[in-house]
């Protein structure tokens, strides 16, 4: 990365928070003012309290946003949980079989069945003897998505969302834009390589972007602990694995691209990631590229978001220019101004 990465970062993170505050101060909060914000709050805890504990369900309502078959049984059948690990699944649950690297959800369907599933949401033709609703989808990694989702009360719809993807520079965003959304007081919770952050709890990582079912899990706690916002890694493994499925970002971040993540346990060449890495931007409102990286024309084929563009280099909707080293009190970083949809100078104490 050039020696002024840290600038178009931190340009990111302008463009970000300056684009959420005009939500914030506009059409979210305005439709918020004519009513009582202590019982609206009051309501939505009760809510995300009865998501959170898994209050049954009738199984046709995690299925509203796919299309599906009804091999045996019927959807209309109450299920308690959610599962798509058999080792958890218990009397009443809904278990949906994923298959991955090393194993095959749809092989432990008699296991499931025996601890008391009573509906099991496949991808391949199975025999279930037991009394138990076999729906049938075109791909389950997708189906849990989109039923995790529906299963939490679709908490994506009661935060601003902001997911960032790209080869470098994800976790260092992340954490400039929580910092400063929370400086602003706008709570804001993060999901990210290092850990996940929700209000004073704080979690380490197990992946980059978790398992969508713990990606809506996460967003209802943050919406319980009344986050306004969520910033997030969105890794290729994630896009293509429909890991951030079942919702719509309200932004899409895009740093950079070179090649990584290219190998026999993640993506066949450098054609497939970019293109994983692409997906994002069919999947949000509002797009934000770096103009300056030779691969956004790629990453932006086929995108369905309005793009914003940054760029330290050439003409774009926000640019940095001056750029320039500091050295105050010992600490090292950089200054610039920043011009285009809005002016400003900005001092990072980050070396680029």
């Amino acid at each position: 990365m050039p020696v002024w990465s840290i600038v178009l970062l931190v340009i990111i993170a302008i463009l970000v928070v300056a684009l959420i505050a005009l939500i914030i101060v506009g059409n979210k909060l305005r439709k918020k003012q004519d009513a009582n914000q202590a019982q609206i709050d009051a309501a939505k805890q009760v809510m995300s309290m009865l998501i959170i504990d898994k209050k049954k369900m009738k199984l046709k309502d995690l299925l509203t946003k796919l299309e599906y078959k009804v091999v045996k049984g019927s959807d209309t059948i109450e299920v308690s949980h959610l599962q798509n690990d058999s080792r958890k699944v218990s009397d009443g649950d809904a278990f949906v079989c994923i298959k991955g690297a090393g194993f095959d959800g749809h092989e432990f369907i008699r296991d499931v069945v025996s601890k008391g599933a009573v509906a099991v949401v496949v991808m391949e033709d199975v025999e279930v003897d037991e009394d138990v609703t076999v729906v049938k989808v075109d791909d389950t990694r997708l189906a849990l998505a989109c039923m995790s989702a529906d299963y939490f009360g679709n908490p994506a719809e009661k935060l601003i969302t902001v997911g960032i993807t790209g080869t470098k520079g994800k976790t260092t965003t992340t954490y400039m834009v929580r910092s400063v959304l929370e400086s602003v007081g706008i709570k804001t919770g993060l999901i990210g390589t290092i850990e996940t952050i929700i209000g004073d709890e704080v979690t380490p990582a197990k992946n980059t972007t978790p398992e969508s079912y713990v990606v809506q899990e996460t967003f209802a706690k943050m919406v319980e602990q009344g986050c306004k916002c969520v910033v997030m890694e969105v890794s290729s493994q994630g896009l293509m694995l429909h890991r951030v499925s079942g919702f719509t970002f309200d932004y899409g971040i895009f740093t950079n691209l070179s090649p990584d993540h290219i190998g026999p346990a993640e993506h066949a060449s450098f054609e497939e990631y970019m293109e994983c890495k692409s997906l994002l931007f069919r999947q949000c409102r509002i797009g934000i590229v770096n103009a300056d990286d030779e691969h956004v024309d790629g990453i932006l084929k086929g995108h369905t978001c309005e793009v914003k563009t940054f760029s330290a280099e050439r003409e774009a909707d926000l640019m940095a220019s001056d750029i320039g080293f500091i050295n105050e009190d010992g600490k090292l970083g950089m200054h610039f101004n920043v011009t285009g949809c809005m002016d400003c100078q900005a001092k990072v104490h980050i070396p680029g």
